[in-house]
């Protein structure tokens, strides 16, 4: 036997030809007009299967979760925090004054609402002006 010889075992199941008189009416299901509407090749978007699979990232609506600050105030830690104890994002994560992003330890910033009456050493934190005089006026 050459190759030549060789014949599939089944036929190929012939494509339903739309559009040639019969039960489907005038445009057969096609809509009116255009590239669409024509007999022969028709364009599949088969890069559209590719795209979607990429998430949408571009744009104002796409930033990142951590540019979000977690926020404290003062005078939750005056409340939390003993005296001469460190202040910084691990610290607060244990005793669940903030909560982790997305598995991850988020920037703080801490705010100066309250009274501080304590002596604390912060660290890795951000500090808004007025937390900030009042941190330093502490003694």
């Amino acid at each position: 036997m050459q190759i030549h010889q060789i014949k599939p075992k089944n036929k190929l199941k012939e494509r339903k030809r739309v559009g040639r008189g019969g039960k489907r009416g005038t445009y057969s299901g096609r809509g009116l007009k255009g590239q669409k509407a024509r007999a022969g090749k028709t364009s599949y978007p088969i890069i559209r299967e590719y795209i979607k699979k990429y998430p949408k990232l571009r744009g104002y609506r796409f930033r990142t979760v951590f540019d979000k600050t977690a926020i404290v105030n003062l005078g939750v830690l005056d409340k939390f925090f003993g005296k001469g104890s460190v202040v910084n994002p691990k610290n607060l994560l244990e005793k669940r004054l903030i909560r982790r992003i997305k598995g991850r330890t988020p920037k703080v910033k801490i705010l100066g609402k309250g009274e501080l009456t304590k002596k604390l050493v912060v660290e890795n934190c951000e500090l808004s002006k007025s937390a900030k005089e009042k941190i330093a006026n502490v003694k």
